[in-house]
């Protein structure tokens, strides 16, 4: 299928790596124009040459904090008129509710729901008066079903969705889509250090974790980024035009819950 999107521009954060570079990576195949932002310079050039040689499209790098003010003004004075914003922060740590103090809870909050919102106010009106415009929030299952030790992201999440809700029914009358998906077990670093901190915490081994949680999941393994990427990029699509205000699981039907 053709997206319909060749040609136009789009900024993925937090894309050097997993879900990200995933989304950046489809996109690009798709013929659009990508900016890719992420912290770590080496990683991030290696991504961007990555992306190039395998779909021939433009890739811009950024190199920077998107968790940040200075971050997010280089990334939007790089690409000020993107079509397509994919809003992706690596998520805050585990751990115990009782040990998060003040401080803790409000970089939380700041990285996974400040952030998107600002680059969300950046860009929606542009956006609508382009009369196209598609906004992916990446966030967590977690948001449908909270995970215990991942307080600080069901919070600061949940709040973000909270956000979407409203704002997505104001601006898909303009051609402006805002919906977020939610990934489950996605075999990423994330994932990875998530398995390795649960096994410390259960006294169990990494492997034997790593197998309870695939025995877990009804599709009996982790899903792929590059499933996740190609999911990404139909929402951003010029079909996807009547999906807004959605909350799209990507987990292997691990949520048990009939909505």
């Amino acid at each position: 299928m053709d997206l319909g999107i060749k040609g136009r521009k789009a900024i993925v954060c937090a894309a050097s790596k997993g879900i990200g570079r995933a989304c950046a990576m489809s996109l690009a195949r798709e013929g659009v124009e990508v900016l890719i932002t992420a912290r770590g310079v080496e990683a991030l050039e290696a991504t961007a040459a990555d992306i190039r040689a395998a779909t021939g499209a433009i890739v811009h790098t950024v190199a920077g904090d998107v968790t940040t003010k200075e971050g997010r003004a280089a990334i939007l004075a790089a690409m000020p008129d993107p079509d397509i914003l994919i809003n992706n922060a690596g998520g805050p740590p585990a751990g115990d509710f009782h040990d998060w103090d003040e401080a803790t809870w409000t970089k939380a909050v700041e990285a996974n729901m400040i952030t998107p919102i600002m680059l969300i106010r950046a860009v929606v009106d542009g956006m609508a008066a382009r009369k196209f415009g598609r906004i992916v929030n990446v966030t967590s299952s977690a948001v449908k079903a909270p995970i215990p030790e991942l307080g600080l992201s069901n919070g600061a999440r949940a709040g973000l969705t909270g956000f979407v809700a409203g704002i997505a029914r104001q601006m898909v009358r303009h051609n402006v889509t805002i919906n977020n998906m939610l990934p489950g077990h996605i075999d990423t670093d994330r994932l990875t250090a998530n398995i390795a901190g649960n096994a410390a915490r259960s006294g169990r081994t990494v492997e034997a974790t790593r197998e309870a949680m695939l025995a877990a999941n009804p599709a009996g393994r982790f899903g792929t980024a590059e499933e996740f990427g190609e999911a990404c990029a139909f929402l951003c699509s010029a079909q996807a035009g009547f999906i807004a205000g959605q909350n799209i699981l990507i987990d292997g039907a691990r949520y048990p819950g009939t909505f």
